[in-house]
């Protein structure tokens, strides 16, 4: 983590480098919110990652992946990303640094992929050349078996945990809902691991689970990032009608999708058999009606000290930023900002500056910047 004092001239170089539209402002238990546009033109956008010089990478969904120079400048799309089935809600989703990045420059990418039979999300790893025009020597690392023939429900976002292994979230696929519950797939499941694909010696070792599955019934899970503190996994997780779901999917348990859930079918019918059942995990929290939450991050910086470990998520069809405080693991309040931004928000992350930078879901995409209002 970085140093308040590295933190401050670098927050600095940034706001004075990157080009701005006039500010929108916005009300906040935390003071005014100032929310400005880093970078636009970007074609849905679904991922964000920070470099360690300040620049970002996105990942927009009809597959490719820019560099976002701290000017607000857009490269050409980088070359070595891998061919992506661009339709409905597939595409190129998720990115992760390697945690030794700046030693071995690796970065990994989650997309729906064209297979035989269909299509499923899969996970490629690739080395940002020096130039930062291209991914050389990339592979795929994990493939969700089995390939179905569907544009919906991918998941799909990446966190390395502090091990080292790396999660993967992906979803029901729509169609397939009941075989969340089936641990011998990836359908609606977490799954974890090595940053080559192998499985880590720690996974749950239960009898009919495929070894890479670590957590199973989920339904699309489009949000995950590590508690600060504890480095537990925190998700956030679509349902259908209501229901979306915040969980901490830990080893070997089963979080409940079809079977429970707080929200009904889109038909208005009852999906399962209730809300709760034994040997099935409660969501921390859930929204009801939905707000089809997407990226995820925990505050840690210094602009705003109230929030500290707040939990900051999007919202695509809310078209609103979520903070949840959190103690331990329990979520103890809920404020709704920027409500009237008229923006699909997909991403959330901090900056290396203390700010949030927020990805807009839209055929002209933003990079939005979220800091304390002067």
């Amino acid at each position: 983590m970085l140093r308040l004092a590295a933190i401050i001239p670098f927050a600095i170089a940034l706001m004075a480098a990157a080009p701005c539209e006039a500010q929108k402002r916005f009300p906040s238990s935390a003071g005014e919110l100032a929310v400005e546009t880093v970078a636009s033109g970007l074609e849905n956008p679904w991922g964000l990652a920070f470099l360690p010089d300040g620049r970002m990478l996105v990942t927009e969904r009809p597959g490719r992946l820019r560099l976002v120079e701290t000017d607000g400048k857009l490269s050409r799309p980088i070359n070595g990303v891998p061919s992506v089935v661009a339709r409905g809600q597939g595409g190129l989703l998720g990115i992760a640094l390697d945690p030794a990045f700046a030693q071995n420059r690796l970065v990994y990418l989650s997309f729906s992929e064209p297979r035989s039979g269909g299509n499923g999300t899969s996970v490629a790893r690739g080395r940002l050349n020096e130039q930062g025009t291209a991914l050389t020597a990339v592979e795929v690392i994990f493939r969700q078996m089995p390939a179905i023939n569907s544009n919906m429900h991918f998941g799909s976002r990446l966190v390395f945990d502090r091990t080292g292994a790396l999660f993967v979230t992906v979803g029901d696929r729509y169609s397939q809902r009941d075989e969340a519950q089936n641990p011998a797939n990836h359908i609606g499941k977490v799954i974890r691991i090595r940053p080559d694909g192998a499985t880590p010696a720690d996974n749950p070792k239960k009898e009919g689970w495929a070894p890479e599955i670590w957590s199973i019934g989920h339904r699309n899970v489009q949000g995950a990032v590590l508690h600060p503190q504890t480095g537990q996994l925190w998700t956030a997780e679509h349902a259908a009608r209501g229901g979306d779901e915040i969980n901490t999917p830990k080893a070997g348990l089963n979080y409940g999708w079809p079977v429970i859930t707080y929200g009904v079918d889109y038909s208005g019918a009852k999906i399962g058999e209730g809300t709760s059942k034994p040997g099935m995990e409660q969501p921390l929290f859930y929204w009801d009606p939905s707000i089809a939450p997407s990226g995820a991050a925990f505050y840690t910086g210094p602009a705003w000290p109230a929030w500290k470990n707040s939990l900051f998520v999007g919202g695509l069809a809310g078209q609103i930023l979520v903070r949840l405080s959190t103690e331990g693991e329990k979520v103890t309040g809920e404020e709704r900002l920027l409500t009237d931004i008229g923006a699909r928000i997909r991403d959330v992350v901090q900056g290396p500056d203390g700010f949030l930078y927020l990805l807009s879901d839209d055929a002209d995409g933003k990079v939005l910047r979220v800091r304390p209002a002067r």
